[in-house]
């Protein structure tokens, strides 16, 4: 089986169920990592899990080093990544509670270090970024999502916003003008920096708030539906590792 590694966010700063085996800090050449490499075993399969926000979840997304926690993921010998984000919805068929396998972005980020290509450590590359999940690892996360019971939304598009503020209604109005979705901060450089490396890579996005303007008291949604939708991604978790699509 291809190494799997997890990158957990907002709602999934441990993984509940995995057995550690041991942690793993490693160096890169650019930074460490948002947290150490926990290796261990889930639903009996080996894989690899960092905390994209740090294990007390106090890193906010402006300034997750997406760059060491590709690199670090790659060194240890990952080459198959599953993010998972907590997301807003846009659309009608994304409300709080519901996953989604997202098949395209949208990145509204800026000034982050988005590419390893700095013209001294990493050569000029321009990576082929028209399909930017990898469709076999969204293929078998629909499988383990309909097994489960779960009815994973198949494909949408991610809009990757700034942070760590809230959009407002008019911005998230804008956002569903470009055809987005969800919306996240997390998306962006992180997918980017699995191509340029060569990883396999797809999202699994928890829809856990309305987005601004489209109805419910977000704060409040979040405190109802991390742990609902973050106990419904394990579950995925859970069936794709033990199906025998996993392979």
């Amino acid at each position: 089986m291809t190494m799997l590694g997890i990158i957990g966010g907002t709602g999934m700063t441990q993984l509940d169920g995995l057995v550690i085996e041991r942690e793993q800090a490693l160096a890169t050449p650019w930074g460490a990592p948002s947290s150490p490499l926990l290796h261990g075993r889930f639903a009996g399969i080996p894989l690899v899990f960092l905390a994209r926000h740090g294990f007390d979840h106090d890193l906010p997304p402006h300034l997750v080093n997406y760059r060491a926690n590709c690199w670090a993921l790659r060194e240890a010998g990952v080459r198959r990544v599953v993010a998972v984000n907590a997301v807003g919805g846009i659309s009608g068929d994304c409300g709080p509670g519901s996953l989604v396998i997202p098949d395209q972005l949208i990145d509204y980020t800026w000034g982050r270090a988005h590419t390893y290509c700095d013209g001294e450590a990493e050569p000029l590359r321009h990576v082929d970024f028209t399909e930017p999940y990898t469709n076999e690892v969204r293929e078998w996360l629909l499988w383990a999502g309909a097994a489960a019971g779960l009815e994973p939304r198949d494909g949408g598009i991610y809009a990757a916003t700034q942070g760590p503020r809230l959009e407002t209604a008019a911005e998230v109005d804008r956002l569903a003008r470009d055809g987005c979705d969800v919306i996240g901060m997390t998306g962006m450089p992180e997918a980017a920096l699995a191509r340029e490396l060569g990883l396999e890579y797809a999202c699994c996005a928890v829809v856990v708030n309305w987005a601004a303007g489209r109805g419910g008291d977000i704060h409040e949604e979040l405190e109802q539906w991390v742990e609902t939708g973050m106990a419904a991604a394990r579950r995925l978790l859970e069936f794709a590792l033990s199906g025998e699509d996993a392979a």
